[in-house]
């Protein structure tokens, strides 16, 4: 017996076949590439802790790296520290080009107190009293401490200005 086809209706059909195939797929895929860019967005990069010691300030300070109190932060690994809005102290350096580290410069791990206030130590901010903990500027972490140094958002703006905020 002698089956006679007509091969351009049979590779149609394949083709009708494979395309619809192809559209499932896609929608899946499009679900899924969506579904994976969606659970990995985060709103915020930066480690926050809840520190029972240090409120939250919110503010924004835009620091002129040309004022003489500020050129430190023109060169790598010279730390200053400043004092924003009147009563928000700040240890801040620079890292590298465009990379800066702020922290909160209050003892991390104490009630706030007239020594309460972290002093520069080399790359490191020192509690004065009676803990005497060093907290590196690095990574805002001390031995033997349970709270880290609150850190602050760096935004470099151009013309020798940066923007340090929470």
């Amino acid at each position: 017996m002698l089956i006679i086809t007509k091969p351009n209706l049979i590779n149609l059909y394949l083709f009708a076949s494979l395309f619809h195939s192809f559209l499932s797929m896609k929608k899946y895929s499009f679900a899924f590439v969506f579904l994976l860019l969606l659970l990995s967005c985060e709103k915020d990069t930066v480690t926050r802790t809840n520190n029972p010691y240090i409120p939250n300030y919110s503010f924004s300070a835009i620091l002129n790296l040309n004022l003489p109190s500020n050129s430190g932060l023109l060169t790598n690994l010279n730390p200053i520290a400043i004092t924003v809005d009147g009563d928000i102290d700040i240890l801040i350096m620079k890292v590298s080009d465009g990379d800066y580290r702020a922290w909160n410069g209050n003892c991390p791990n104490q009630s706030p107190e007239a020594c309460s206030r972290l002093s520069l130590s080399g790359l490191n901010g020192k509690c004065n009293c009676d803990h005497a903990l060093l907290y590196s500027l690095f990574t805002g972490i001390a031995q033997n401490a349970t709270y880290p140094m609150i850190n602050y958002r760096v935004e470099s703006l151009g013309n020798n200005s940066i923007r340090v905020y929470n």
